[in-house]
């Protein structure tokens, strides 16, 4: 059978789960019955969750026998992480502890069975940006700045003429700690343990919303944090363009309902690409 390189196999690496898919670099889109979401336990021993992330590429590679035998993978994977050389630096980040210092490229290789060079890895803030910009027609900004929001605070930059970059913002020092420890889900875990509500994350908290009035302080402190980080953002950019994505961005419009004038100083467009802009963006590494 013929092999076909019109296909990257791309790759969304999160706190609790990956996707992959083939990303067809014809016309840059994702192909749908391609893509395959597997759990991953980000707390588990490294062997786990390197066979976690290996898993959906084996099968994609198995059930496209047409793929070249040398497929090129793209990877978006959340930081610290060195993307040019593939070492994993996450570390007290609530996930992927035991990986710390491990060459990813190498362990994903072997378990491929293909070359290392085959392999990229992009910041998934940056990717996701870059595939917002690069399929959701973006590029009649002259700045855009990207915002992920889950279980960790995703930051990057395109200006136009460039790829989208990390901005590594979420260390930022904010409040008691930083930036990332009040914008991501555990934040909402911990608030709402406060008052004796117990939750996984966003979505059960908004389940419970008409049962307790104490859910709405916690929104629109949360509204309140959003709204600082974003000022500092714009302000440290000199830009107001904003592309907001991760699935605490799916409740947008709760948050902006507490502060509406003052998130009307932005132009911020909400991701409408989802888990798929960060796959074209990781795929697009091969361009």
């Amino acid at each position: 059978m013929k092999q076909n390189n019109q296909f990257v196999i791309a790759s969304d690496i999160g706190g609790t789960h990956i996707t992959a898919a083939l990303v067809d670099t014809t016309d840059w889109k994702v192909v749908t019955e391609s893509i395959v979401r597997h759990c991953v336990n980000s707390h588990a021993d490294a062997k786990s969750i390197l066979s976690a992330w290996a898993a959906p590429f084996q099968e994609i590679i198995r059930s496209n026998p047409a793929l070249s035998a040398t497929p090129s993978i793209g990877i978006a994977m959340p930081g610290p992480f060195d993307y040019e050389c593939g070492i994993s630096h996450m570390r007290d980040q609530d996930k992927y502890d035991s990986l710390y210092g491990m060459d990813i490229r190498k362990e994903l290789a072997e378990r491929l069975g293909i070359s290392g060079g085959n392999i990229r890895f992009m910041n998934d803030a940056a990717a996701f940006l870059q595939g917002e910009v690069f399929a959701g027609k973006h590029h009649d900004h002259t700045k855009i700045l990207g915002i992920t929001l889950g279980t960790g605070l995703g930051t990057a930059v395109w200006e136009k003429g460039s790829n989208a970059v990390d901005a590594d913002l979420w260390k930022t020092p904010y409040r008691d700690s930083n930036a990332e420890e009040h914008l991501v889900t555990r934040w909402f875990v911990r608030e709402a343990a406060k008052y004796d509500i117990t939750v996984t994350g966003l979505r059960e908290l908004l389940q419970v919303r008409d049962n307790s009035t104490a859910v709405d302080d916690i929104l629109a402190e949360y509204s309140n944090h959003l709204l600082a980080f974003i000022h500092f953002f714009s302000s440290k950019e000199a830009t107001n363009k904003f592309i907001i994505g991760g699935n605490i961005s799916k409740a947008w419009n709760v948050f902006r309902a507490f502060n509406p004038d003052a998130f009307e100083n932005f132009d911020i467009h909400i991701s409408q690409l989802g888990e798929d802009a960060a796959l074209i963006g990781a795929a697009a590494q091969f361009a």
